[in-house]
């Protein structure tokens, strides 16, 4: 896959949510000021529906690299071919959310190489689409990137794509979306615990997790439920 052809599928894209969101589904955008310009960056917000990483690229002026379920690559036959094939382009980087720790370590590499280029990276800290709108405990991934990488991460809420996309399915309606971007969360170049491996303690994680977690449902409006978000069952792994 050429960077070309990451690029131009990636333009394509935001040209076609721009006009989605200037028509049927208008977006109203608040503190872009807050994006960095140029230099390492991570925002991290609510998730409600599939469309919310479509209009993210729609808003942000960057270039936003996304992590994304390692499901949209390894489906079988043609159309699963082609699906990857379409993540690819579009510069989604898988990640196992059912791997374990060794996964999630896996993925944070993953997500450190586009910061140490300098690049913007966006995550969910929930991990998984809200279920009935309120926003739930965050997992440490964007605490861990932030800390590892001293990345300042930009909280964002965004409202109105659950009406856009409901819940299982991939059809768009009709309805306003807005997304608000929050001041940064700077983490601390000193103080902050760490393991003996270099890893930040648990402790140094929650803090900057529930820092951003009470961030994210102050710009969404959610409700927080200090609670892990209710999952699907792991999927089954493809054979043959």
């Amino acid at each position: 896959m050429t960077g070309r052809q990451t690029g131009t599928c990636y333009r394509t894209v935001r040209a076609a949510m721009r006009l989605i969101a200037r028509t049927c589904c208008p977006l109203t955008v608040s503190g872009l000021d807050n994006i960095p310009a140029c230099g390492r960056v991570l925002l991290a917000g609510n998730h409600l529906a599939v469309c919310d990483s479509y209009f993210l690229i729609a808003a942000v002026p960057r270039t936003v690299a996304l992590l994304g379920k390692e499901e949209y690559f390894n489906r079988p036959g043609l159309r699963g071919r082609l699906i990857a094939q379409y993540h690819h382009r579009l510069g989604l980087l898988p990640v196992d959310r059912y791997g374990g720790p060794a996964a999630a370590r896996a993925g944070l590499e993953t997500g450190r190489t586009v910061l140490d280029r300098g690049g913007l990276l966006a995550l969910y800290p929930e991990g998984t689409r809200s279920p009935d709108g309120n926003l739930y405990r965050g997992r440490p991934g964007a605490a861990a990137l932030a800390l590892t990488s001293q990345t300042p991460i930009v909280p964002f809420g965004i409202n109105g794509t659950d009406r856009v996309q409901l819940l299982g399915t991939n059809r768009l309606r009709p309805h306003p979306v807005q997304i608000r971007f929050g001041p940064p969360i700077t983490p601390p170049d000193e103080g902050h615990q760490t393991r003996p491996d270099g890893f930040p303690t648990t402790a140094a994680l929650r803090e900057v997790t529930y820092h951003l977690m009470r961030s994210i449902a102050d710009l969404s409006g959610q409700k927080f439920v200090d609670l892990p978000a209710p999952r699907k069952n792991p999927p089954t792994p493809h054979t043959g």
